[in-house]
């Protein structure tokens, strides 16, 4: 059954470089102001910030961070989405998990990987998109620079919800805002986007311009740039269906296969 109003949270904070318990304790807090949630994101990497140390900060399986994602899920009663560096049989992987409250554990692996930072170079590709159904809702998850590339991201109608995670330079600001907006009118679905603030262990700068759109790009809720800020919205399925119906430009969409 579908749930009619799917409520969201986007949090968007700086990360501390690299410490994971600091991290962990730090969104643990925020967590409760985000009771009475459906679905509530997280960053990229945001355990530890985006690092390509991946041998030091990549835990096993998810590790400790992704058992604490269990338990806040659990506990505040929402699904939680949000990727971690992971070290899996032997490979290093930038994986979004989307955990929901029951404790069932769906991830997606980054498939484009920013080789400007030199992320092909510590980290595996991911092959595939993950679409999860929760609630009746169909989400695609996706990662920071996979919203570069439209094609991987296209509807096929088989998505009512698009999440991007990321950790996004403030010098590209402009484009982050720009392409979420694309993603969502050219696919016909909620975009949300989540960003953090703040500089990294690099000196990156980070302006979050975090944001939740409706299907044809306008705003439902948007983050100041530059400070901490919690988003919330409601997704509306019937209104989704209802817009499909009346402007269907999906039955004219080019055909194609990923390969």
């Amino acid at each position: 059954m579908i749930k009619p109003e799917l409520k969201i949270s986007a949090i968007q904070t700086s990360l501390v470089w690299q410490d994971v318990s600091a991290n962990l304790l730090h969104f643990e807090q925020l967590l409760a102001d985000c009771q009475d949630q459906d679905i509530v994101v997280l960053p990229e990497m945001f355990a530890t910030g985006f690092s390509m140390q991946s041998e030091r900060v990549a835990a096993e399986n998810g590790g400790q961070a992704l058992e604490w994602m269990r338990q806040q899920a659990q506990q505040n009663q929402c699904a939680l989405v949000g990727s971690l560096a992971v070290k899996d049989d032997n490979q290093y992987v930038n994986r979004c998990y989307f955990v929901e409250p029951d404790g069932k554990v769906s991830h997606y692996d980054k498939r484009h990987l920013f080789r400007m930072g030199n992320e092909h170079q510590h980290y595996q590709a991911g092959a595939e998109r993950v679409i999860v159904n929760y609630q009746g809702w169909r989400v695609c998850l996706q990662i920071c620079y996979d919203l570069r590339f439209p094609v991987f991201s296209r509807n096929q109608n088989d998505y009512d919800v698009l999440i991007y995670v990321a950790n996004w330079p403030a010098a590209r600001a402009y484009a982050w805002s720009s392409l979420l907006v694309a993603r969502a009118i050219e696919n016909q679905a909620y975009v949300i986007g989540v960003n953090r603030v703040g500089d990294d262990g690099k000196d990156v700068a980070h302006s979050g311009d975090s944001v939740i759109l409706d299907f044809v790009g306008h705003s439902l809720a948007a983050a100041t740039p530059n400070r901490q800020q919690q988003l919330k919205a409601s997704l509306n399925h019937e209104e989704l269906h209802a817009f499909r119906q009346r402007f269907p430009a999906h039955l004219d969409a080019d055909n194609f296969e990923l390969v």
